[in-house]
């Protein structure tokens, strides 16, 4: 192929991966813009501050169970089809909710937006990985970190720019905006579903797998959530779904591991190390990231008087570490591997958590502002090579079962990491020593990634990834 083609090429896998990011961010921005405007909505609808946060509830749990059946879905029905009816579904859910008349349909509209995000959130990482191929999934697994590492950071921002200027409403109606531009140029850029063979086998739903996973994730995502409500595990609110959770996925691990099934996620993919490694640190990556964006705001504010608006700013530099690192990492591990660049961010990130264990009152705020920055450019080379990777370790016929089970993990390591912030400021006798407290926390679980890169993919030559290139030239001419 001529580098003239080439170009061509490059130009169209880079609009493809625009759109799919433009619509990767809808999720990302309904579900946290949304936790800044929760003490409006509940007045508004007169609702206590319990009720109304089943909004960010429900939207969660609702994409925790759609996931397994996008997993489903896309092989069935096919990538292209299954983003236009997740945008379709989102868009729908969008301006129902901000046409909510109480907190009851709020809600309820809600869910039905989490499952429009539970087809497209999954289907980002399924349509980029497809469309880049091994030798490519560095750098577009960078790209899509951008998105991960901006929008927990941008939304609240936005959100609040948004409550401050416009009606309640906005919130969801500019999502409707958005999702409708991104269905456009989808229609336009996304390459048509390849025809599927007469002879070719169509795949089943695992019906009673899906009712045993998603609804299991879905309860230990609850549980967590609970136990940050009432601040402690022991609370019936939160063992009992916990309890659930832990039989549903029992029943779910017992029944895949059945010779001669075809279950919906095949748990034998986990006897592949570098698998188990990437999405184990993708977990724990979510655990890092959710804890510190619940952390560094309440220090800010408690420390040091911060306004809501200004400790927002001043948390932002851990994503823009994140969105200058994450492309830039994922460019360099298609060229020499995962393993060295992930291992390098894990200690630089072990070293600046243990440096915010010293925080205090008198901090100057420059200190946690270069430390959160230098974590932001730390997970980068943490993240994108490992999402990388993953990419590079599954056959081509594995890369939706391998993108559900990384982001439910991420998810699950999300709601874990707020939680555990929650339970350590409401038992730490003063304010300070909880967010001390925290940064130990993740000192643990930074030292656990670490320990989890000895087992990612090792490192490679140069040469090696350039046999690669055709492979992904394919994906995106298919």
């Amino acid at each position: 192929m001529s580098s003239t083609g080439n170009d061509r090429l490059d130009a169209a896998l880079l609009r493809l991966v625009g759109v799919i990011l433009l619509g990767g961010v809808l999720g990302l921005l309904s579900s946290t813009m949304v936790t800044v405007g929760l003490d409006l909505l509940a007045a508004e609808f007169d609702a206590s501050l319990a009720t109304i946060g089943w909004a960010s509830t429900g939207f969660l749990l609702a994409v925790t169970i759609a996931i397994p059946f996008t997993t489903w879905a896309v092989d069935r029905y096919g990538g292209r089809r299954m983003w236009l009816i997740g945008l379709a579904l989102f868009a729908a859910a969008s301006l129902a909710a901000g046409f909510a008349w109480d907190a009851g349909s709020l809600v309820a509209f809600r869910i039905l937006q989490g499952f429009g995000a539970g087809i497209l959130d999954p289907l980002v990482l399924i349509l980029l990985a497809r469309a880049a191929g091994p030798a490519r999934a560095g750098r577009v697994m960078g790209l899509m970190g951008v998105v991960l590492s901006l929008g927990p950071v941008v939304g609240p921002i936005f959100g609040g720019a948004v409550l401050e200027r416009l009606d309640w409403p906005w919130m969801f109606h500019l999502s409707v905006l958005i999702a409708a531009v991104v269905f456009a140029l989808s229609s336009k850029v996304l390459p048509a579903d390849p025809p599927r063979e007469a002879e070719q086998s169509q795949p089943r739903l695992d019906v009673i797998g899906m009712a045993l996973i998603g609804p299991g994730v879905a309860a230990l995502i609850l549980a967590a959530s609970q136990s940050a409500e009432h601040s402690a595990f022991t609370v019936w609110q939160t063992l009992l779904p916990l309890a659930a959770g832990a039989v549903l996925l029992a029943v779910y691990a017992f029944r895949a591991l059945q010779p001669g099934s075809h279950p919906l996620i095949d748990l034998r993919m986990f006897a592949n190390p570098g698998f188990s490694a990437s999405v184990t640190i993708m977990g724990l990556t979510g655990v890092v990231m959710y804890a510190s964006l619940i952390a560094l705001p309440l220090y800010y504010q408690q420390a040091h008087g911060s306004t809501v608006l200004a400790a927002g700013l001043l948390v932002a530099p851990f994503g823009l570490g994140g969105t200058v690192s994450m492309p830039l990492a994922g460019w360099i591990s298609d060229r020499i591997g995962s393993r060295s660049l992930a291992r390098a961010g894990a200690i630089v990130l072990l070293a600046c958590a243990i440096g915010l264990t010293r925080l205090d009152t008198d901090t100057p705020l420059v200190w946690p502002v270069a430390a959160t920055l230098t974590m932001g450019l730390a997970s980068g080379f943490v993240s994108a090579p490992t999402m990388g990777s993953l990419y590079r370790t599954l056959p081509a016929s594995r890369v939706a079962q391998g993108s559900s089970v990384l982001y439910m993990l991420n998810q699950l390591g999300g709601s874990i990491g707020i939680a555990v912030v929650a339970l350590i400021l409401s038992v730490a006798t003063e304010a300070v020593g909880g967010f001390q407290g925290v940064y130990w926390f993740l000192a643990v679980v930074l030292a656990a990634i670490l320990a989890a890169t000895w087992f990612l993919p090792g490192d490679y030559p140069p040469s090696n990834a350039e046999p690669r290139v055709k492979s992904a030239a394919g994906a995106v001419q298919s």
